[in-house]
């Protein structure tokens, strides 16, 4: 299982995965670890991330960046229509009313939606993952801003879907960043908390965050944040100071030329970091428009005077932090900054002004958020066994739900009769479900929406309709249902089930042993005397917590009995539960059908790019076979090729050469193969030749060494040789004396031979005769020697007088038989049986 975190940036994205000994952020292609957030569209293929930046000066208009501010917003959204003056491609309103990008691609004009823009650089950050681990990537954690509205949270996990990833947790990017702090802290203190606040100054926005750290858990006092504060802005503002200077100065207008435009803004993005290190700085740029070079200068006080208006909305997400959170500056205990626009001095002035301390930089600003994303996908896979450390999230916005009264005429009255109550406030605890129980009589639909303040969104404040029903009750008056509503683990807000809850009474047998167990029933059970249905507009509905009522058992009427009885029927009232269809309508989403279509289409896009590079390889390989031969023709294959041969050979090079650069500059990667296939032809058999000279000299001392070890083991005086037969030994030196014969004969054939021409004695040939001479002599020479036979026991014969007594004691022990130590007399012949046994 793939443990990797995704830190998708508005400039940049970084992978980051687990792996045995920690996080590690992985390398593109181009070995940086941060991967530009762009999707450049070309006339054959797509160029994504290092690719897509590399083409965007060339190809602006068909350059797609910033797309995190494209996604789940309405084309209408002010804050897009900022956005849209700065962007160098063209972006319409869609049929919807939501925005589509317009590029050309293969040749046409072609409309992406946001999402699935967002899906392609994914499907480059898995491919970079993907190739970092050599396995595949599927399960993932994507961080996401904190201030994504609902909408936007489900098109970052459409896009997912589009790119073939599994998002096991969209976690807010501050949060993110909490944890990566928080879970190597192991000076954490057990009771009162530590109290972190964490500010993020990312490309465009600002987001802060209070966290409340105890040992082994943290959690989400507060989150605030501006939507459109960030580095970009500190850019933009330098890149219309220049150019209106440049426009008074050097009569040009760079807003009329898209390249001209970026090569500004990429300037001032050098200049404003050169500025954050130095008092003043230079800006040049050569040719920037009508063949101008422009130069000019500014100093760091100037630029802060300029961005007086940014700097001034610092301080308010910060005071609201606070605010939220019911904290004052002193109760922080330190503040963290993280975030590529972080680095501005006079930021870090303002907020150490604001909390009274110098803000700490312990923490990598720009990989932290992947870090901490990779961290989450550990704790939730069972992959890793991560220390235990508890994430209590909460939501920074605040969910109602809306219906009508369920008075007979409510349905169709006006919007006077529209109930709502608040199921998730501001600070809710993620994930969580809430249960509420309406009375109805048929089919009825609730809306989910923002509640409370919804300025800050920008944003429809109806999220989804849901229409419960059909359903049938077996009652004429009002029935019972209950409705579960969720708030999953990536703030995405749903009615999950609806349950038509009837009440029948039934005769049941209660047997003395289960009459204690059958007084608890479901939870859903009511109890035998539940009052009636309210029937007023206002009381329809009642809400709770769903942990909460799952802990409270319905108290039943349940007959008692006498220890004498072990049945009787008692009349008790049974809850049946069924199920109610209900239909979903998420306003601005991507239904299942087109999310499919995105995953074809990106799959045919996907496909393209592949048979692309593949061509490109194929045309780079011929090109890089031609000046390799040409050069080596002139070099170490010199000798080895006739000088016809090689006067054609080197014509027909630069024949291919010319044709690269004309006729197959562009072609498929059929005929590029061929183009190979047929310089090979000619070039192969040179090779070959000179291959064969350079290995045969060290294939032929192999050779002579195997024939000589196997001569000299057969003609050895070496005792672990003397079982094996004479006759044996004879054919080993025989077949030894006929393989060098052979390769003297063929030596001599080779060695008459000039260099160019084609060998006769091959090293494959050299080597498959060695192993015929192994073959036939190893199972001669290394034959296992002979087991000893063992020799049966011999019948002692009766020893002569005198000393001859010693010589039949070891007569007899030599024969295997034994003569007991204290034995002095000369043994009996009938008893010589019993020695040999004994």
């Amino acid at each position: 299982m793939s443990v990797v975190g995704l830190d998708f940036g508005n400039e940049s994205c970084i992978v980051a995965v687990a792996r045995q000994r920690g996080i590690d952020v992985v390398l593109n292609d181009e070995s940086k670890r941060e991967t530009p957030a762009i999707v450049c569209f070309g006339d054959k293929q797509r160029f994504i991330g290092t690719a897509g930046a590399a083409s965007t000066m060339m190809n602006p208009k068909n350059s797609i960046s910033q797309i995190k501010r494209l996604i789940g917003k309405q084309f209408s959204d002010p804050e897009l229509q900022r956005d849209i003056k700065s962007l160098p491609f063209h972006v319409t309103e869609g049929p919807d009313g939501y925005p589509l990008i317009h590029a050309r691609y293969l040749g046409e004009a072609k409309a992406f939606t946001p999402i699935q823009v967002f899906g392609m650089m994914l499907s480059n950050l898995k491919e970079i993952a993907e190739k970092n681990l050599n396995a595949a990537v599927v399960d993932c954690c994507i961080g996401i801003p904190v201030y994504f509205t609902d909408l936007e949270r489900r098109a970052v996990f459409d896009a997912a879907t589009i790119a073939g990833l599994h998002p096991l947790h969209l976690i807010h990017e501050t949060t993110a960043t909490a944890l990566a702090y928080g879970i190597y802290k192991t000076d954490l203190p057990e009771n009162d908390p530590l109290n972190v606040a964490f500010v993020d100054i990312g490309h465009a926005s600002m987001q802060v965050c209070i966290a409340g750290f105890k040992k082994g858990q943290l959690k989400i006092l507060a989150h605030s944040y501006d939507r459109s504060l960030g580095g970009r802005d500190f850019d933009e503002v330098l890149f219309h100071h220049f150019a209106a200077k440049f426009k008074e100065e050097y009569k040009i207008d760079v807003f009329q030329n898209a390249r001209a435009s970026l090569r500004l803004r990429a300037a001032c993005e050098k200049l404003k970091k050169v500025l954050s290190a130095n008092p003043e700085a230079p800006l040049n740029i050569e040719c920037l428009m009508d063949d101008k070079d422009v130069r000019s200068f500014i100093k760091r006080d100037d630029f802060e005077q300029l961005s007086l208006p940014i700097l001034e909305r610092v301080k308010g997400p910060l005071e609201k932090a606070l605010a939220d959170a019911g904290l004052t500056v002193e109760n922080v205990h330190m503040v963290e900054v993280v975030g590529s626009g972080s680095r501005v001095p006079a930021i870090n002035k303002i907020l150490t002004e604001f909390f009274g301390k110098e803000p700490r930089r312990t923490m990598n600003a720009s990989e932290c958020v992947a870090r901490g994303c990779a961290l989450q996908c550990a704790i939730l896979s069972p992959t890793f066994k991560v220390r235990d450390f508890q994430v209590n999230e909460s939501f920074p916005f605040s969910v109602s739900l809306s219906w009508k009264g369920s008075a007979p005429d409510a349905q169709d009255s006006g919007p006077d009769s529209q109930l709502s109550t608040v199921v998730f406030p501001k600070g809710n605890s993620i994930p969580s479900i809430k249960a509420l129980t309406f009375y109805r009589s048929g089919t009825f639909s609730v809306d989910v929406q923002y509640g409370g303040d919804v300025s800050g969104l920008q944003t429809p404040t109806k999220i989804s309709t849901y229409t419960i029903g059909p359903f049938q009750s077996s009652k004429s008056e009002r029935a019972k249902i209950k409705v579960k509503v969720r708030l999953n683990l990536h703030g995405i807000v749903s009615l999950d089930s609806a349950i038509l809850l009837e009440e029948e009474e039934v005769e049941v047998p209660v047997s003395k042993e289960s009459a204690v167990e059958n007084t608890k029933m479901d939870t859903d059970d009511a109890p035998a005397n539940a009052a009636p249905p309210p029937t007023s507009n206002d009381s329809d509905v009642n809400m709770q917590d769903a942990k909460a009522s799952a802990d409270t058992p319905g108290v039943e009427n349940v007959t008692s009995q006498t220890d004498s009885e072990t049945k009787v029927q008692a009349p008790k009232k049974k809850v049946k539960k069924t199920n109610i269809p209900v239909a979903e309508l998420v306003y601005g989403a991507m239904i299942p059908v087109d999310v499919q279509k995105a995953v074809e289409k990106e799959f045919e896009m996907a496909l393209q790019d592949r048979v692309m590079e593949e061509t490109k390889d194929k045309k780079n390989a011929v090109e890089a076979y031609v000046y390799d031969m040409r050069n080596k023709l002139n070099d170490k294959y010199e000798e080895f090729v006739t000088a016809p041969e090689k006067e054609g050979f080197v014509a027909k090079l630069q024949e291919v050469e010319d044709w690269l650069y004309e006729d197959g500059e562009d072609e498929t990667k059929g005929v590029y193969a061929a183009k190979l296939e047929e310089l090979k032809k000619q070039g192969d058999p040179v090779e070959e030749r000179y291959k064969e000279y350079t290995e045969r000299g060290t294939v032929i001392d192999q050779f002579v060494y195997c024939i000589n070890s196997y001569r000299e083991a057969a003609v050895s005086n070496d005792p672990k040789f003397d079982h094996i037969d004479i006759n044996e030994k004879q054919k080993v030196l025989t077949e030894c004396v006929e393989a060098e014969n052979w390769l003297r004969e063929k030596k001599q054939q080779q060695d008459s031979l000039p260099k160019y021409a084609n060998p006769v004695l091959l090293s494959a040939e050299i080597r498959k005769k060695a192993e015929a001479v192994d073959r036939f002599c190893k199972p001669i020479m290394t034959k296992p020697k002979p087991a000893k036979p063992a020799t049966p026991p011999t019948p002692a014969t009766p020893p002569p007088q005198g000393d001859a007594n010693a010589s039949t004691n070891e007569n007899a022990g030599a024969a295997g038989g034994e003569v007991p130590p204290e034995s002095s007399e000369p043994m009996e012949t009938d008893k010589s049986d019993n020695t040999g046994s004994a």
